[in-house]
């Protein structure tokens, strides 16, 4: 069976500075005609880094979309054209000062692709060395550390809840005890 829908036409609804929104007219493969709303985003990334101890680095930060404060992996937005492996090295520094001696992929996470093109990429950082934080001027958070085993069990119990720390650090736990 052929699933592949076919474009028409394409109308954009909102240019922001992160979203730009579209409406597609699309031709579904019964040859019904169907609208498709996307989000299109440049994509981001996350670094599960992990120190000498096996600690997890976390930050804290508000997250207005939920209106409560969020513990995950450091993450940020790839620019348009911007390497990913590069963006991540650059966010994990500027969130938490640390360098990674070990940089290595997990994968990539596609977040809601029902609606949204964004596609995160995930990586490991090891071999840590530590130095100064330099936060974006509208970025504010706090850093932890957890032993990776317990933010495992956060994960499975439900306690982290955003997608792009589940999915790293579940694939890590998976990569790690191979």
């Amino acid at each position: 069976m052929e699933l592949t829908e076919k474009t028409l036409s394409s109308e954009k609804i909102f240019d922001g500075k992160i979203l730009h929104i579209r409406k597609d007219t699309v031709l579904l493969p019964n040859g019904q005609r169907a609208f498709r709303e996307v989000a299109d985003h440049p994509g981001g990334v996350c670094v599960l880094a992990l120190d000498e101890k096996n600690q997890a680095l976390l930050v804290k930060q508000f997250r207005y979309p939920y209106m409560q404060i969020l513990r995950e992996l450091p993450a940020g937005k790839l620019e348009y054209g911007e390497d990913p492996r590069t963006a991540a090295i650059r966010e994990l520094k500027e969130e938490t000062g640390a360098v990674a001696g070990k940089f290595e992929s997990l994968g990539e996470l596609y977040p809601s692709p029902g609606y949204c093109g964004e596609i995160i990429r995930m990586y490991l950082a090891r071999d840590l060395q530590f130095g100064e934080v330099h936060l974006d001027e509208d970025e504010f958070l706090t850093l932890e550390r957890i032993p990776f085993d317990a933010l495992v069990q956060e994960v499975v119990s439900g306690e982290i809840r955003d997608a792009k720390t589940i999915a790293a650090v579940l694939k890590a736990k998976i990569i790690l005890d191979m």
